[in-house]
């Protein structure tokens, strides 16, 4: 957003207050756009030291307003910003978990109300990436459209305007053959994304597609639970796992489907990856732990409970094979008449503020 800004030609003066101390990998990225970046001297887990250090900067900076991007814990930030006149406090929710970072789940139960009381009770405006995750921070509070909105992320689609989707070298670079098809699993591999899932699907989908393939982009505490499950299943030929990779468009348009089995309570908070998927063209298996939201008209998708098996979610992505390829000049085009237009998307985010 702020590089749009940039492009844009439209001033915003915004600073980056980190929590963790080392460096981040966008930090000189945000500064050689005029951005301020500091980083907390004092890690989180010492709380006191922790809301000292972010008081001591408020008062410095005089900032105008403190916009908290991280769900229920900006209780914290909050709190370190009472009694200093900053005219605007948002916090912004980004996911429905509500996690609290502590390894006891006592703490966390015991602190999860009070710390949604400090956020309820304290900020002047509440935003949501979906009306899911809106309507959970409320927790049954009803919306006041004066102070409840929901702001979706900007999506820029310029990775996948310019893509160059070369199929053949792609797959032989993942040592598969030139007409493997491939299920793409793109996130984190971690409980809450169920990718072992995504493995029984495919060791189901080879039953009626011997070509299939699942490719696995990003790394997570699932790892070796994704790997141990393919190789039971009798499938480990047919899987690869790629790490964290800075060329998702590409991967995804050499792709032929893209597979989220998230699970459906709590949901998805939003889905950015939904919107990319759609944007390189690839028809999509949804659990029903993802939303509405980041679904443009032209998508080409199933939603299965997971309830169902890995045996109806095989069928459903062969009966996808069957449609037409969907048109990413179409998906382009939705995205530019939805709120995630970059446009769009930065005159809500400025209108917050101001």
């Amino acid at each position: 957003m702020l590089g749009h800004a940039r492009k844009r030609q439209i001033e915003v003066d915004w600073t980056f207050y980190c929590i963790l101390e080392q460096p981040g990998t966008m930090d000189e990225k945000a500064r050689a756009l005029g951005a301020h970046v500091i980083h907390s001297p004092a890690p989180l887990g010492k709380k006191v030291d922790f809301i000292r250090a972010m008081r001591a900067e408020l008062r410095r900076g005089s900032y105008d307003v403190l916009h908290c991007h991280h769900d229920i814990l900006s209780a914290v930030y909050l709190l370190a910003a009472s009694g200093i006149p900053i005219r605007r406090r948002i916090v912004h929710v980004h996911n429905a978990d509500e996690s609290v970072p502590t390894g006891s789940r006592f703490k966390q139960r015991l602190y999860r109300e009070p710390m949604r009381q400090v956020c309820l009770r304290t900020a002047d405006r509440f935003v949501g990436i979906s009306n899911y995750t809106l309507d959970a921070f409320l927790a049954g509070r009803a919306r006041r459209p004066e102070r409840d909105s929901v702001h979706y992320y900007g999506v820029d689609p310029a990775p996948f305007e310019n893509v160059s989707a070369d199929r053949v070298t792609f797959r032989r670079q993942c040592d598969l053959p030139d007409n493997a098809l491939i299920v793409l699993f793109g996130g984190r591999l971690v409980p809450e994304k169920n990718p072992v899932f995504a493995v029984d699907v495919l060791a189901k989908l080879r039953g009626m597609e011997p070509h299939a393939v699942a490719i696995f982009v990003g790394s997570g505490s699932q790892e070796q639970d994704v790997l141990k499950c393919a190789r039971e299943l009798r499938v480990e030929d047919s899987v690869r796992l790629l790490g964290w990779r800075n060329d998702l468009p590409e991967i995804m348009s050499c792709s032929d489907w893209f597979i989220l089995p998230h699970p459906e309570h709590p949901s998805e908070g939003f889905g950015l990856a939904i919107v990319e998927a759609q944007l390189a063209g690839l028809r999509m298996l949804l659990s029903y732990g993802i939303l509405d939201d980041p679904l443009l008209p032209t998508a080409k998708f199933r939603r299965l409970t997971l309830s169902e098996g890995p045996d109806v979610w095989a069928k459903a992505a062969r009966e996808l094979l069957r449609d037409p390829v969907p048109s990413r000049a179409a998906a382009l085009a939705a995205l530019k008449e939805s709120p995630m237009d970059m446009d769009r998307s930065l005159k809500g985010l400025i209108e917050l503020h101001t």
